[in-house]
């Protein structure tokens, strides 16, 4: 069972950054992959980016260049580096593992995704 504990919400002001980390726990590095989700306010619960075991992401169109996945496999734990904060990236992010990981794609369906992290509120103003 693989277990995930995000955090690192915080306030910030638009263009500013953040790092959220997850500590992962339980997972196989040549199974499982990862993904990021957020859930804005009065919005469904959507993938903003994800990692498979190859070390490949794919990113949502709004936030690419400005966001970044990855997998620190030393310390078994995902980031998420969030710079140049918009307002519209308000919202309680969640970190999630699946085994269903290819094409990336996949890795934006929140049904695809059996373990989840608590979520974690990001609150960008400006």
């Amino acid at each position: 069972q693989v277990q995930l504990m995000g955090s690192g919400g915080a306030s910030v002001q638009a263009g500013g950054s953040l790092r959220l980390p997850c500590e992962v726990s339980g997972f196989n590095r040549s199974r499982d992959c990862m993904a990021w989700f957020r859930q804005s306010p009065g919005k469904e619960r959507g993938g903003v980016a994800g990692i498979d075991r190859k070390g490949r992401t794919n990113y949502r169109d709004s936030v690419k260049g400005r966001f970044t996945i990855s997998l620190d496999n030393a310390r078994d734990i995902l980031y998420l580096e969030m710079n140049s904060l918009h307002i519209e990236d308000t919202g309680i992010y969640y970190c999630a593992a699946t085994r269903l990981c290819w094409p990336l794609s996949r890795l934006f369906v929140p049904t695809n995704f059996p373990n989840w992290g608590q979520g974690t509120q990001v609150t960008v103003s400006s």
